[in-house]
């Protein structure tokens, strides 16, 4: 059997470091200002700017697009500290980690020199357009077509589980542009840049557990876009896709959505917890700080300059897996609630519980389904 992926120890620069204690500080002054309440995540375009003028989105990207040019090692402290703290990064999370290098390696020069740097101020926010209706987590199956026009391609189609649409400035679509062979079904799949305020394109609501406004269908009806807007080369964008899910996939945001009922679990605790809970907390964080160093290790690959897809997949689907099971161990690990207690830290922890419990079921969908994450491994493994 022959094994293609590994996972090389990496430690944080110094650097990395000293720029976590920075986030820290800037974390705190704007939860004392009132800019954001800690663990609730959401959209903010302000905050966005403000991330954005400190120099922490597109960090690793080249000065001339508005980058900074450091490492992937830093901008990886940076992102565990604004998700650990539950920071409203909806506004840019998506274009920092995905949208702007698939543009920085295979967009038109006239668009990256548009809309990179605006991207890096904090003033676009993006939205990814993959799954559709009848495709599932298939994304070679899209079928929204991109029909050739003069002067660029007209787009018919839907789109859905779009994160964000409605908030979004632009989306990166994967489009059919031909059939595919029966050689190669990922043949004839193309990606383009989309204004989402073009005409003819109509967003619907999925409203989500929480009772949120997250999801969305996003409709295309006869939606122009120019041909500058085609990202990288016609009927070839199958690579360019698993690339950037490759860059989706592997942070700490696959495997800390649901960390803060965690921490309320050890608050609560205090301590002197008793062998019981004692016990399933340190099993909670040593499976944690595992997930943190494979994480770690794949953004150290990402800085080598490769394209870590197995790795990538591997920490996603442990991660969300972990993620997913963790309310159901902390409720198990938790005394009784005490529905009269007027505590403020009980309903604190009592908050983070449900909140991770509702948001649990999707954590293994997004992304990219378990059943297609493990298919990736199983190549990586020499098993298909």
């Amino acid at each position: 059997m022959t094994i293609s992926f590994r996972f090389d120890p990496v430690s944080l620069p110094e650097a990395a470091k000293a720029l976590r204690q920075e986030v820290r500080a800037f974390l705190r002054q704007e939860i004392a200002r009132g800019g954001f309440v800690p663990g609730e995540g959401g959209f903010s375009r302000e905050f966005s700017r403000k991330v954005g003028a400190r120099g922490w989105i597109g960090m690793t990207w080249p000065k001339r697009y508005g980058g900074g040019e450091r490492s992937q090692l830093e901008r990886y402290v940076v992102v565990e500290e604004m998700l650990a703290c539950g920071a409203p990064t909806r506004g840019f999370s998506t274009a920092d980690r995905q949208s702007g290098p698939v543009l920085l390696r295979y967009g038109q020069e006239e668009v990256k020199e548009a809309i990179v740097p605006r991207i890096a101020k904090g003033e676009l926010c993006f939205c990814i357009g993959l799954s559709e209706p009848n495709s599932g987590s298939d994304v070679f199956a899209a079928s929204t077509r991109a029909r050739k026009a003069a002067g660029g391609y007209r787009v018919n189609g839907r789109k859905i589980w779009t994160s964000n649409a409605h908030e979004a400035d632009y989306m990166i679509a994967l489009l059919r542009t031909s059939p595919a062979t029966g050689e190669n079904r990922r043949y004839g799949l193309s990606q383009f840049l989309v204004d989402m305020r073009a005409p003819g394109i109509s967003i619907r609501p999925i409203i989500n557990l929480l009772g949120r406004h997250d999801f969305n269908e996003v409709v295309f009806d006869d939606v122009f876009l120019p041909d500058s807007y085609l990202v990288g080369d016609l009927d070839m964008a199958s690579k360019q896709a698993t690339d950037e899910l490759a860059f989706e996939r592997s942070g700490p945001d696959r495997w800390i959505e649901t960390f803060p009922a965690l921490v309320e679990l050890v608050r609560s605790a205090g301590e002197n917890p008793d062998e019981r809970l004692a016990e399933g907390i340190g099993r909670a964080v040593a499976q944690l700080m595992i997930l943190r160093r494979m994480s770690i290790s794949v953004a150290g690959m990402l800085e080598a300059g490769k394209t870590p897809m197995v790795e990538a997949a591997l920490v996603k689907d442990l991660g969300t897996n972990f993620e997913q099971s963790l309310p159901d161990k902390v409720r198990l690990l938790a005394p009784p609630p005490q529905e009269d207690d007027p505590d403020a830290n009980d309903n604190r922890f009592r908050a983070a519980l449900r909140h991770a419990t509702l948001i649990a079921p999707k954590l293994t969908i997004q992304g990219g389904t378990r059943e297609v994450l493990r298919g990736i491994i199983a190549r990586g493994l020499g098993l298909r």
